[in-house]
């Protein structure tokens, strides 16, 4: 699913160099779930934006289901963004004055699926990550993890190749954070492809591998 190949990624501003990546090679197979881990300017953030298309390397490069993305146009990276990849962050990123399905058709509207079927799956989206009775309520009337939720069955409505979730449980308490990650644990169950970026232990030990980011490299890689 993906490949990565000495990915480097290097900012500059003015006479100020920072080399955010330094070659980095890694290899996610189709229905892993790998959680990625490191401490903040390790370099897993930037790692995030590449594996979901936001930015692209300096050097080498990233196969995403055997397509090379590395070197796309800005275009062509928003498609990929749109119908391949899912995205949950730590911010549940809802739109206030909607109901819980029409954040989750959001995706749909974008990539210009029809008003009827925009709702149907939704409304299944919803389903599947159990939050079908509260498809009418808006973010405000629903409790943290429950806003989570709403953004994974918006991540899930397109039926992406990869589910990207950047510290998703870190804005919530103890009892949501664990409602999440089950929900997580039963996605990769059903065989989805999962990468979790998180700076915690126990949630990384969610996953069934992780990668330890620092200093811009890969430091380790294996069993959660």
């Amino acid at each position: 699913m993906i490949e990565l190949e000495a990915v480097r990624k290097t900012y500059e501003t003015g006479i100020v160099r920072v080399d955010a990546l330094r070659g980095v090679d890694a290899e996610i197979a189709e229905g892993e779930y790998v959680a990625v881990i490191g401490p903040s300017g390790s370099g897993k953030s930037t790692l995030m934006h590449i594996l979901g298309c936001l930015d692209v390397p300096t050097s080498g490069s990233y196969h995403l289901a055997g397509q090379d993305v590395s070197a796309m146009t800005e275009a062509e990276l928003a498609e990929v963004r749109n119908r391949r990849i899912g995205f949950v962050f730590q911010q549940f990123n809802l739109l206030a004055s909607m109901p819980a399905w029409r954040n989750v058709e959001l995706p749909l509207v974008y990539a210009g699926v029809s008003r009827p079927e925009r709702r149907e799956r939704a409304l299944a989206a919803l389903e599947r990550v159990g939050l079908a009775d509260r498809a009418d309520h808006k973010p405000g009337e629903l409790s943290g993890g429950q806003q989570q939720r709403v953004a994974v069955a918006r991540a899930l409505v397109t039926e992406p190749a990869l589910l990207l979730a950047d510290e998703p449980t870190g804005n919530l308490d103890s009892e949501s954070t664990v409602d999440v990650l089950n929900l997580f644990d039963e996605l990769s169950r059903l065989g989805r492809t999962i990468v979790l970026i998180t700076h915690e232990h126990d949630v990384a030990a969610r996953a069934s591998r992780r990668l330890v980011v620092r200093d811009g490299n890969i430091m380790t890689a294996g069993a959660a």
